[in-house]
């Protein structure tokens, strides 16, 4: 049995208490944890979403978002969602990878790198995350995309030789696997804890979005930022089915329609934010560069192994990849 601190065991216990206090308050009063602060575009989402459900319901559905993982871990929100911890919660994609290969498919390198493509690799997917979701006893909300995850180092680089045996955050299987094809040491290393895992030697360099640099004022412990946009990947906001099932149908349709907005926003908001959070970038002093002709080949091999191990990791994979590739 996994320990759960006191403090902690007492606190997820009253608002559980508070979540499914029986057919008298209906579940009006919902926890939705999520990974990231509030300066994070997918976060600030997740606010909009439970204020237009508290508005569309005249206050009798009431989510409290609380972000950068104040009150569940990252790497925990699924099982909280999934055991009813918590009524729903957002959790990065790809770190579901173990649960299920359907979760990698935009961790995937060089599969999908522009935001169209992405867009259709979603629709690809989706049906097989939602199948995948329902089984765990969860069901899809909407999903908000990140910017292309590129290069953060503390020098330049030109190719993996450059790389090679530095320490690369990983934060899923999927990066775990990358950092490992790059021969690099994969050190897991949670947003939060970047700055300081930079400072203190612990990461060398990493794949992120220019939102994440930007939040965690990168210019402050490395200098340079390679554009390989290597992947697009999504925060998804998913809902434990019994709570749920639980509301009326008018409450229902209120949050699926809230959960539509959602997706449009982010989709629609993903793109400024890039350009935007790229040249905060290059403001601040981190030198932003496009990718060698070496570099680029290097990592496209690279995703095209990852791409070939992924499909045989289960048969949804190859109806992914199927959809896609129509």
């Amino acid at each position: 049995m996994k320990f759960v601190p006191k403090k902690t065991a007492v606190l997820l216990a009253s608002l559980l208490t508070l979540g499914s206090a029986g057919s008298a308050l209906a579940e009006t009063k919902w926890h939705m944890p999520t990974p990231y602060g509030d300066a994070n575009l997918p976060t600030q989402i997740a606010h909009q979403f439970a204020e237009e459900i508290k508005s569309n319901t005249a206050g009798d559905l009431d989510i409290t978002v609380h972000s950068g993982a104040s009150l569940i871990k990252h790497p925990e929100i699924p099982r909280a969602v999934k055991t009813g911890q918590v009524q729903l919660g957002e959790v990065f994609i790809g770190i579901m990878g173990n649960t299920h290969p359907v979760f990698k498919h935009d961790n995937i390198p060089f599969l999908a790198t522009t935001y169209d493509s992405a867009e259709k690799l979603w629709n690809a997917a989706k049906p097989e995350v939602e199948k995948q979701l329902n089984k765990e006893g969860m069901m899809l909300l909407y999903t908000v995309a990140w910017p292309a995850q590129s290069l953060y180092t503390k020098a330049p680089v030109n190719s993996l030789a450059d790389l090679k045996g530095s320490k690369m955050r990983a934060y899923s299987p999927s990066t775990s696997r990358l950092a490992d094809l790059m021969n690099t040491s994969p050190t897991t290393v949670q947003v939060p804890e970047i700055p300081q895992a930079f400072s203190t030697g612990i990461i060398d360099a990493m794949i992120t979005s220019p939102s994440t640099g930007v939040n965690g004022q990168a210019w402050d412990y490395l200098s340079h930022y390679t554009d390989v946009r290597a992947w697009i990947p999504k925060n998804v906001v998913v809902v434990n089915k019994r709570s749920f099932m639980r509301l009326d149908k008018k409450t229902q349709q209120v949050i699926l329609a809230a959960a539509a907005n959602a997706e449009v926003k982010g989709w629609a908001g993903v793109r400024g934010k890039a350009q935007e959070d790229t040249k905060t970038l290059a403001e601040k002093g981190i030198v932003v560069s496009k990718p060698s002709a070496e570099l680029m080949a290097e990592l496209n091999k690279i995703g095209a192994t990852m791409i070939e191990e992924w499909k045989a990791e289960a048969p949804e994979v190859e109806a992914i990849l199927s959809n896609f590739n129509q």
